[in-house]
């Protein structure tokens, strides 16, 4: 078969390898879509410290169901479906009180482990989820979508309060649709007008650019001068993290999602000051996933709006360049690899 691998940084390639040999209670898979994630960009490029090479990278991403065991949640052949990527070890502190996504040995598939840029793949029967009739590129942007979903999770969000996501890349976008599901005052705040426009056209209450206007004043004004009582970070920037420390109201919220690769420099006592909540966000869990397949197929959540390119195998090169000299005017692309 058929698989995309970064042999070297900067480098990929089409190779012929192997099927994958499907263990007991496995199931083969033919995937139909894959989608580039940040980390898969970061092995693109040779800035992410958990590859080793060649990898194949990948695991946002869908699949048909060719063979299966007899199972007890009605998966069959020919169903289209997503899957968890992040394999845990079972045996860790983590694992034991049940966070697994917090695994102290995790492998993410594209990272730690093989991923989805493939023809065919083995996957456990446990970590597959029934499509429940979403098309398989809306099943490929469910695991990133669980990404968020887990995020806006960690912390409770109330149906009025008030909540701030820096950050409008897909992670951001994403968090902005898991926080609509729950309150009715979300902002967005960015550098980027195009992605502002994308964020309302998500729902976004407000927007602001906070290259041209100040996110102080803007809290001040939106909130009362309250302040946000739930601040989502998904940049991962030094700024924004204080940004959130500064948005957020007394008692107030704030989750991280964003991959942080610079320190920050604060005096803590104000996080006594203002007794906040600072939540961390890693992976997510089948809940998650399997509340996204429902927000997508009940019409709450359109996460087609996000793609904006789609390529073919063959040009896989090119997809990881324009992702890795993204200007901010791509969001989400995707890989077709099967029929």
């Amino acid at each position: 078969m058929k698989a995309i691998v970064i042999p070297n940084p900067n480098e990929i390639e089409i190779r012929e390898i192997d099927m994958p040999q499907v263990k007991e209670g496995e199931a083969l898979l033919k995937v139909k879509y894959v989608g580039i994630c940040g980390a898969d960009v970061a092995s693109f490029t040779g800035n992410q410290p958990f590859t080793t090479y060649p990898r194949i990278p990948g695991h946002e991403f869908s699949a048909e169901i060719i063979e299966i065991p007899e199972n007890d949640k009605g998966l069959k052949a020919g169903d289209i479906v997503t899957c968890n990527p992040y394999f845990n070890c079972g045996g860790c502190y983590s694992c034991e009180r049940g966070f697994v996504n917090c695994c102290t040995d995790n492998q993410t598939m594209g990272v730690q482990r093989d991923g989805a840029f493939c023809e065919y793949i083995a996957m456990p029967v446990e970590r597959i989820y029934e499509g429940k009739g979403l098309s398989a590129e809306e099943l490929a942007l469910i695991e990133p979508f669980s990404i968020s979903q887990h995020a806006a999770s960690r912390c409770e969000i109330k149906e009025n309060d008030n909540v701030l996501v820096i950050g409008a890349g897909p992670i951001g976008l994403f968090a902005l649709l898991a926080a609509k599901a729950k309150c009715k005052n979300v902002v967005v705040a960015d550098v980027l007008d195009n992605r502002l426009e994308l964020a309302k056209e998500y729902g976004a209450d407000a927007v602001i650019n906070t290259k041209k206007q100040s996110l102080e004043e803007f809290t001040n004004e939106f909130t009362g001068g309250k302040g946000f009582d739930v601040c989502i970070e998904a940049c991962g920037a030094p700024e924004t993290f204080l940004g959130c420390i500064d948005s957020c109201a007394f008692a107030g919220n704030i989750v991280l999602i964003g991959n942080g690769k610079r320190e920050t420099s604060f005096v803590h006592s104000i996080l006594l000051k203002k007794e906040l909540n600072v939540y961390g966000s890693r992976n997510a869990l089948k809940d998650d996933f399997i509340n996204n397949i429902d927000l997508v197929a009940n019409g709450k959540a359109d996460v087609m709006k996000m793609v904006s390119r789609v390529y073919d195998m063959e040009n896989a090169l090119d997809a990881f360049k324009a992702l890795a000299d993204n200007d901010g005017t791509l969001a989400k692309i995707l890989i077709k690899i099967g029929d």
